[in-house]
């Protein structure tokens, strides 16, 4: 029942933040940024559910740990880089924002080479 948790909090933090918009502008962006980081903290244990349950999987099916350990760091920078893109956007900073899924692109596609050179290496193999 926590997504009744979340909606409610989102929904009254979009009331707070629109009245609080026209009279302290600022005050919007941080009830914006309180507010996401309360919903983050209310779903967490849930993605720490998911990430031992995954781990419990790789391991017994004796998969690298090296490329989980890199999947789950490219999710949890596409996570951040997203949320921290939309609070630039909430505050009307647009190319910031852009900046920021620019700079999460990079660090990906930096993170992911190991997994791309492995994939690649397993069609060698397959090709005579």
């Amino acid at each position: 029942m926590e997504i009744v948790q979340v909606v409610g909090l989102g929904l009254l933090a979009m009331v707070l933040a629109v009245i609080l918009r026209e009279f302290r502008p600022e005050l919007a962006i941080q009830v914006s940024i309180v507010a996401g980081v309360v919903m983050i903290l209310l779903v967490i244990n849930y993605v720490v559910n998911v990430v031992q349950v995954v781990t419990e999987i790789s391991v017994d099916a004796g998969m690298n740990i090296v490329y989980l350990q890199s999947l789950l760091r490219i999710v949890g920078i596409a996570y951040l880089a997203e949320f921290g893109a939309q609070v630039c956007r909430d505050a009307g900073e647009g190319s910031i924002a852009a900046k920021i899924d620019f700079a999460a692109k990079v660090i990906i596609l930096v993170i992911a080479i190991p997994i791309v050179l492995a994939v690649i290496e397993s069609i060698m193999q397959l090709i005579p």
